[in-house]
């Protein structure tokens, strides 16, 4: 645990001024586990998550700042995110996924998420949005062709769903897929796309001629294809957002997904996304109220350390219960999931309450840390403003409150 008396002096980011002594170590993370849930976890399970905390500490951490202060995305930990297997790990070994359970599967995403929510969004957007569509519902060819280059990460890969006008209905989407002989030509524009303007590949949905939703595989370099920054955002600044512009670009018949027809495709995909976000947002929350933590034993004021007063324990300890509960929706969440017997609802409800739960811990956190808390100093407020997206993004807050809604009424909120 560092000590706030001796902890290093810090120059001020305009090197005018002496920084406060910073009161928080990521080498000093010590997890939280208050239910003893490692106790239920395979050795496998603790030992894959620890190697990748391990990575996460080490080599993430020391330079996520730098790069969220910039609006970067740190490319020098792709080619790692492969060597740890983070890339599709839950899908079949032969195609060059990890083979893991969805269980182990979250716990990574876990530790990724509690360096950047950022860092999660580019694995879970290559393992659930883009591999996961293509071994679910492509063809033998698609699958041997993209997934192991996927998984080593010789190819990036993006999702296009959402777009300028259409976000919570996707089944008003206006991209359109027109038969052209052995070809297709695809016309329209997908926004909020994690990774596009370093993509090799896009999964991209549209309508064709019928109205049919079907799913597509469309190489970024081919002509008609753009793929502009979305650099304007106050979150989620150490990733690439960016649009995807079709301006009649032809693809052929096999680049099209075969298995996937209707709107079910596409909302399977952000099914998968979705069990990944429930446990990395946790990730989140746990480093928020680690760093609070450690800050609460090593700030003295009035004499003693913030810790000892009840205002602030009652703070910590909020957030241990809160994070508590989360841990112990995601830990049977993916036992479900592993058993075949997780409905998408159960995973609705575990993404609205996770998501909610992180925010408000990055927020109490945030008070506990006093002004420094909106420093780079902390990861608090950085993991605040990510979240901000992350309880949008694969479906909103109140999306996810109709679907529950709807699953224990019966009745339809959303007509």
């Amino acid at each position: 645990m560092p000590d706030a008396a001796n902890a290093p002096v810090r120059t001020s980011s305009n090197g005018t001024a002496p920084a406060p002594p910073q009161t928080w170590s990521p080498d000093a993370f010590e997890g939280l586990d208050y239910y003893d849930l490692d106790d239920v976890l395979s050795d496998e399970a603790r030992s894959v998550r620890d190697e990748v905390r391990d990575f996460i500490t080490r080599e993430a951490m020391p330079e996520i700042e730098a790069y969220a202060q910039r609006s970067e995305f740190p490319t020098f930990l792709i080619p790692k995110f492969a060597e740890m297997g983070l890339l599709g790990p839950n899908l079949p070994e032969e195609f060059g996924g990890g083979g893991h359970s969805n269980l182990v599967y979250g716990l990574m995403m876990q530790e990724v998420e509690r360096c950047d929510s950022g860092l999660r969004s580019f694995c879970s957007v290559t393992g659930s949005l883009v591999m996961y569509p293509i071994w679910r519902y492509g063809t033998q060819a698609q699958k041997e062709r993209w997934l192991p280059a996927l998984a080593s990460a010789e190819a990036i890969g993006c999702f296009g769903l959402t777009e300028p006008h259409v976000g919570s209905n996707p089944s008003e989407m206006r991209t359109r897929a027109r038969r052209d002989g052995d070809e297709w030509v695809l016309s329209g524009h997908k926004r909020w796309s994690t990774n596009a303007t370093i993509a090799d590949v896009a999964v991209i949905w549209a309508k064709d001629e019928e109205g049919t939703i079907r799913g597509f595989l469309v190489e970024t370099d081919r002509d008609g294809v753009s793929t502009p920054t979305i650099d304007d955002t106050w979150s989620l600044r150490a990733a690439v957002t960016s649009e995807v512009v079709l301006d009649d670009v032809r693809v052929p018949e096999a680049n099209r997904l075969p298995d996937a027809e209707g709107l079910g495709g596409p909302l399977s995909c952000l099914n998968q996304a979705r069990y990944g976000i429930c446990w990395g947002v946790t990730g989140a929350a746990m480093a928020c109220y680690d760093a609070a933590r450690q800050h609460a034993v090593n700030r003295e004021q009035f004499g003693r350390p913030i810790g000892k007063f009840q205002l602030v324990q009652e703070r910590l300890v909020e957030m241990v219960q809160e994070i508590t509960k989360a841990q112990l929706l995601n830990w049977r969440l993916g036992t479900m999931k592993d058993d075949g017997t997780m409905r998408p609802q159960q995973v609705s409800l575990a993404k609205r309450n996770n998501c909610e739960m992180a925010l408000e811990v990055a927020r109490s956190a945030r008070q506990v840390l006093g002004g420094n808390g909106v420093t780079s100093m902390y990861p608090v407020m950085r993991h605040m403003n990510n979240l901000e997206s992350v309880i949008t993004y694969e479906g909103t807050h109140e999306v996810h409150t109709l679907v529950v809604g709807r699953d224990v009424t019966g009745e339809n909120a959303f007509t």
